[in-house]
């Protein structure tokens, strides 16, 4: 299998070499800029982190919904689905949502969980995207707890170039085989419009909607109208349905050394739960049906952004972020009559999880008049107001709900020393206070070296915490057949990460552009949190800090442009020593590793302007160490080394653009190779489950076409 994709890639990237037949100085490109981890916007080849950037038009060429399908196509990062929340969370260097702070134009997204851990990457759609920035590694300095494997950084349009832009987009999806128009149907309708209006050289106004209603995937499973008086469990499905709807509007003000914006974002988000189980129901007088115990799940998300870029005096720059952001999610549940498809009873809305987060973060820099050293010094604050109902996704509370609120507030200091032109330094420490957990310090070091013109090395030292969740520290489930209980004295995890890069880059004589990057990176986290039996007889489980995690990447990469082709390549290695903790009982700390690999590919035919767009992944099998389960209370805990079975993912689009450009008409295939479950014998964190050791990771193979119309 490995041996028949590799040729496929390599048939792919030939025939797009050889279709290359014109010299063009069109690929001259205005220089990438980012601002994650900098003092102030900046080319991203003067960056001092080592900054991954996905463009607008690369998302675009991928035809993808969500931020979670951008994702998915990156080294080192798994978006990994869940069954019971209908949620997507990244999976970096091995470690899940927790470790990772998800940001959005530089503010943390408010989740169930807290504040930019553990977010939804489905709900985050890619109609106004402009780019997104990952930097892996700890990032505790700049972005404070959590930002332990990294940081994404979603940067939204703000500003557009022409008078009034209006752009409309229609995309309809299969959903594996299953698709057809009707509401109650099958398959994924998504409809977007995209307003701009530029008032005066210094006044713009955006705003924008998108809809995405996906009608689940099947599987194994044969949908909610499906019974059987036997009760085989097939009902319902293995991705649930779920309806999204998502608006944004923005003003934005730029002149002179002062810019600012605000924007409001609205979020609704309707998931359905079909329950499997089915019962029967006696009419009377011989008659009977079947009625299956149903849940609704909303949620609803308005997050309120402020920012603003100025000089105070002629010298200092502020840059101020503030934002308000609330997240809300109820279950309804309801008795559905399955043969006669309509609602026997309906109970009422419940709340299980709500949050208020109020946050702020301003940076201060350019304190000398010195070329050579800069400073700057910072503040980040941020109170969580959380409520758990006694009935949520992942825990039963016996009856009782749980509010909590906590404020963390942090003092951050970094100073950029460039010491000549070739070499520069930039350590910093920040100190964060919380009302709830002792003081945590982060310390940083990088350091930026030009070899020469065209070749740059990074190395890269981090630290970071992450705090325990809302499941960690209030978790109560008693009954018969469990005690699970959380552990509100646990202290956060800390996370340290040493990374070293090179980029190369070169352009030919006959205007060839070659980018060559290699890198290696450690990651250390301690006092890992994890569930630990506390008690054999009665068989007791509670959260504690026991364990330890250290992981191994090296990756390589290639980038080459010409005129009308760009080609990406890339490879990496990666090792997990994960030391399990189970009282008396530790498991191996052996080291095990992995490959990935990646391609992609586009072209666009000169004259008639089609491009031909490819994107492939691999990822090999992985290995790691877990808990077997066992059945005796008194049974003596046992390691094992479990296993996520390897896939491949290949997607393939054309896009031709008519009249002028004013229309554009896409047509793919996603997930060509049609993979929807692997092997999964390590504990999967509740991710989308089809069998006892399986894991569901895409919903099989799927065509769409999509238009797009700029007025």
């Amino acid at each position: 299998m490995k041996k028949n994709m590799l040729s496929l890639v390599s048939l792919s990237a030939i025939f797009m070499v050889s279709a290359q037949e014109k010299d063009s100085l069109s690929q001259k490109k205005i220089e990438e800029v980012v601002i994650t981890g900098q003092y102030m916007q900046q080319s991203i080849n003067k960056s001092i982190y080592k900054v991954e950037v996905i463009d607008a038009q690369q998302i675009k060429n991928m035809a993808v919904t969500s931020a979670a399908e951008v994702l998915n196509q990156n080294l080192n990062i798994l978006i990994e689905p869940n069954s019971g929340t209908g949620d997507s969370n990244a999976r970096i260097m091995g470690l899940g949502g927790a470790y990772t702070k998800v940001l959005i134009d530089n503010i943390p997204v408010v989740s169930d969980q807290g504040m930019g851990n553990q977010v939804d990457l489905s709900k985050i759609n890619v109609n106004n995207i402009e780019r997104i920035e990952i930097v892996k590694g700890a990032m505790g300095v700049e972005y404070g707890n959590n930002a332990v494997a990294g940081v994404i950084n979603i940067i939204t349009k703000k500003n557009y170039g022409k008078k009034i832009t209006a752009l409309l987009s229609l995309q309809e999806e299969t959903v594996g085989k299953d698709y057809d128009w009707f509401k109650k149907g099958n398959g994924r309708h998504l409809q977007a419009l995209n307003l701009g209006f530029r008032v005066s050289e210094n006044w713009s106004i955006t705003a924008d909607i998108n809809h995405n209603d996906f009608q689940g995937y099947k599987g194994n499973l044969n949908g909610y109208t499906y019974f059987n008086p036997n009760n085989d469990k097939k009902r319902g499905y293995e991705w649930l349905p779920k309806d999204q709807i998502t608006a944004n509007a923005a003003v934005r003000y730029s002149k002179n050394n002062t810019s600012f914006f605000y924007k409001v974002n609205f979020l609704n988000e309707d998931v359905n739960f079909y329950n499997p189980v089915i019962e029967d129901l006696p009419l009377g007088g011989g008659n009977r049906t079947y009625t299956s115990d149903d849940r609704n799940y909303f949620t609803k998300r308005w997050i309120h952004q402020f920012n603003i870029q100025t000089k105070l005096g002629s010298r200092i720059n502020y840059h101020g972020d503030f934002s308000y952001q609330t997240q809300q999610r109820k279950s309804q549940d309801y008795v559905y009559d399955i043969p006669n498809r309509q609602k026997i009873s309906e109970g009422e809305k419940n709340t299980f999880y709500d949050s208020k987060v109020f946050y702020s973060r301003g940076m201060f820099s350019n304190f000398l008049d010195n070329d050579k050293i800069n400073f700057q010094l910072g503040y980040e604050l941020d109170h969580t107001s959380g409520f758990a109902g006694s009935s949520t996704f992942q825990f039963n509370n016996n009856g009782i709900n749980i509010e909590r609120s906590i404020f963390n507030y942090a003092n951050f200091l970094s100073a950029e020393w460039k010491i000549n032109n070739e070499f520069s330094l930039r350590p910093g420490v920040r100190l964060a206070l919380s009302d709830k957990f002792d003081s945590q310090y982060n310390y940083s070091l990088t350091a930026r070296y030009s070899t020469s013109e065209n070749s740059d090395l990074r190395a890269v030292f981090g630290s970071s915490n992450r705090f325990p969740t809302y499941d960690e520290l209030y978790t109560y489930v008693v009954d018969n057949n469990h005690d699970i209980r959380g552990n509100e004295n646990l202290n956060p995890e800390t996370g340290y990460s040493l990374g070293l890069f090179w980029d190369y880059s070169m352009t030919t004589n006959n205007l060839w552009k070659f980018n060559l990057s290699a890198s290696g990176m450690y990651l250390d986290v301690k006092d890992r949190i994890e569930s630990v039996i506390v008690s054999n007889s009665p068989l007791k489980y509670t959260y504690l800090n026991v364990d330890n995690y250290k992981s191994l990447l090296f990756g390589a990469g290639l980038n080459v442009r010409k005129g009308d082709l760009s080609l990406n390549a890339g490879v990496s290695v990666m090792g997990i020593s994960q030391v399990l903790n189970a009282g008396t009982v530790v498991s191996p700390n052996d080291y095990n590793f992995y490959t990935e690999a990646n391609f992609s590919a586009n072209y666009t035919l000169p004259q008639v302007k089609t491009l031909f767009a490819l994107y492939y992944k691999y990822s090999g099998t992985q290995r790691q160490f877990t808990q077997k389960a066992t059945q005796n209370p008194g049974e003596i805990p046992e390691y094992v080394l479990g296993e996520l079975g390897e896939f491949n993912m290949m997607n393939f689009t054309v896009t031709q653009p008519l009249f002028k450009n004013h229309l554009e008409l896409t047509l793919g295939i996603k997930n060509i190779l049609d993979v929807s479950t692997v092997r999964n014998t390590i504990l999967s964190g509740g991710a989308h489950n089809a069998g006892p050791d399986t894991q569901n990771l895409f919903y099989g193979r799927s065509y769409f076409a999509r238009l797009n119309y700029n007025f």
